[in-house]
């Protein structure tokens, strides 16, 4: 399973239409240290998006692209790209800078209107991924067909966008399941939180074969938010996957940098990273003032402790138990 992080793209709903060069930057380094490299950003609406009269964000198109530049070959950067928007020169320049894709968008059934840009992307040398945004307003069957002919067209990676998180888990899988039939691209979900069934939902598509999932730091995104990356990680490290990104590090990303930061523009995150962890670990919250005794006495790291402790015993861990595993780290 792969992780393809969107926070700043669709995260910068949460600040009007784009993030900051500063908050830009502080993102892409912090999911390349935890070796999230698939990175999708720029205007909330996608590339030329205020051109054609978009929401107006405090960065254009063209210094997005500038500020990228030390990132270029340490990570697969790209933008997202509205179907109507498509222009070959702006497409063309940002090729030129070095992005790697751009993921075209457009509303389920509206596939067809959508092949132009698709071969505008392409003959830029770009890779086209494709976006079938409000997936629910088809059948599965519908979707797949239209998948399909996105694939003839050129498309080279497709996802299913439960854009207003309509769907129940079963119908994640049952979409994620008939468009993977159809197509031999790789095919990923993107969920939002609006029943609260974006995670469950995250797991339906990945059982049901879905290669990657969409995801967004702290949940950030339009409306009630996505899938979040850690807890992405969280749930599918527990299935044995995702084991290549460094969650750890991510989560120390959260509390020490990203957190405070989006604390300022207004942002406060659902899931802190140490309840998340508790989720992970399966330890009980009235644990949690040893645990952090023993890691500041031991000088280890608290969320590895949490771990490790709770693999041996999630009942009752004693503080000797905490202190012998602390030795370890």
């Amino acid at each position: 399973m792969k992780i393809m992080d969107c926070t700043l793209r669709d995260g910068a709903n949460v600040v009007g239409a784009g993030f900051s060069v500063d908050l830009t930057k502080l993102m892409i380094e912090g999911l390349i240290a935890s070796q999230i490299t698939t990175i999708e950003l720029g205007h909330c609406t996608g590339l030329g998006s205020m051109q054609h009269g978009g929401k107006v964000s405090p960065v254009t198109d063209e210094e997005y692209l500038e500020a990228i530049q030390p990132y270029i070959k340490q990570a697969h950067l790209g933008m997202f790209q509205s179907a109507k928007n498509a222009d070959a020169d702006l497409i063309q320049y940002a090729a030129k800078k070095g992005l790697s894709f751009l993921r075209v968008g457009a509303n389920a059934g509206d596939g067809k209107t959508a092949i132009d840009a698709v071969k505008m992307v392409r003959a830029a040398g770009l890779e086209a991924k494709y976006s079938l945004m409000k997936a629910y307003v088809l059948t599965p069957d519908e979707l797949a067909a239209e998948a399909a002919l996105l694939e003839e067209a050129g498309v080279q990676a497709i996802t299913i966008m439960d854009s207003a998180g309509y769907m129940f888990p079963e119908q994640a899988a049952e979409y994620t399941q008939k468009v993977k039939a159809a197509v031999s691209i790789p095919v990923g979900f993107h969920g939002h939180s609006n029943l609260g069934l974006a995670m469950a939902n995250a797991q339906a598509a990945a059982k049901a074969g879905a290669d990657f999932i969409d995801c967004g730091l702290m949940g950030m995104a339009r409306s009630a938010g996505n899938i979040t990356t850690e807890g992405a990680l969280a749930l599918f490290r527990r299935l044995g996957q995702c084991q290549e990104y460094d969650f750890y590090k991510l989560l120390h990303f959260l509390d020490d940098r990203l957190i405070p930061a989006m604390e300022k523009e207004g942002y406060h995150t659902p899931v802190k990273p140490l309840d998340l962890i508790l989720g992970y670990s399966g330890c009980h919250s009235s644990f949690v003032n040893t645990f952090k005794e023993v890691a500041a006495e031991k000088n280890v790291d608290l969320y590895k402790l949490i771990v490790d402790v709770s693999d041996k015993n999630r009942k009752n861990p004693s503080r000797e138990l905490m202190e012998t595993v602390a030795a370890t780290l």
